[in-house]
């Protein structure tokens, strides 16, 4: 490999990691950008301008001075992290609903559930407390896709998606979403509660879960 091929290799590299940060972090100021990836402001700029297809800007004011620039994703951007099968996805769902009737639909997606919920039993069975259900649940979401992870917040968990790789079928069919809470609820356990405080379909820039023991 050449020289310049290496340093086009490592600028590769610094984009897609800026491109992740912002995936997983959500909006990020220039400098902020910068200590995470560890280079100069500068550097960000010319990454931010090398990917300028893939990002949007939003100028944040705070108190006096010039605004803030907040830099997220755009939808260029987030294509980057696809969306499993999403167009054929989509199709069939519509065949479903229109050629055999939204009973239908129901019951694929109840079937899908169930299989879902054995799976995500057996894995987290032998967990000894609630935390380490969380994280090996956090560790299933991950492998099929979500860019998930787990963090204690005082007494309750967190539970973040930073990515849904079923979003378009999320889209058109919304019972996807209300298996995904409702399977965690069934998982996690009878004394425990799970809230959804964020919701990537209602404008947040990622899906959230507030899990925490339920009082007595």
């Amino acid at each position: 490999m050449s020289a310049i091929d290496h340093d086009l290799d490592d600028t590769n590299r610094t984009g897609d990691r800026m491109l992740t940060l912002l995936k997983t972090r959500g909006g990020m100021s220039t400098r902020a950008l910068a200590e995470a990836l560890g280079i100069s402001v500068p550097a960000v700029r010319q990454h931010l301008k090398a990917r300028a297809a893939e990002v949007t800007c939003e100028r944040l004011r705070q108190g006096v001075g010039r605004p803030a620039q907040i830099w997220r994703l755009s939808a260029r951007g987030q294509a980057r992290f696809p969306d499993t099968h999403a167009e054929l996805t989509v199709r069939l769902i519509g065949f479903i609903e229109e050629g055999l009737g939204p009973e239908a639909m129901d019951t694929v997606l109840a079937a899908s559930y169930r299989d879902q919920e054995t799976r995500y039993r057996a894995r987290l069975a032998s967990a000894r407390n609630l935390g380490e259900r969380v994280r090996r649940l956090a560790d299933l979401r991950r492998e099929e896709g979500y860019m998930a992870e787990a963090r204690r917040d005082g007494r309750s968990w967190v539970l973040v998606e930073h990515h849904c790789p079923i979003c378009a079928a999320a889209t058109a069919c919304q019972g996807f979403c209300r298996n995904e809470l409702a399977l965690f609820r069934s998982v996690l356990g009878p004394d425990v509660t799970v809230e959804r405080t964020e919701y990537l379909l209602e404008g947040g820039d990622r899906c959230a879960y507030r899990i925490e023991a339920a009082r007595a």
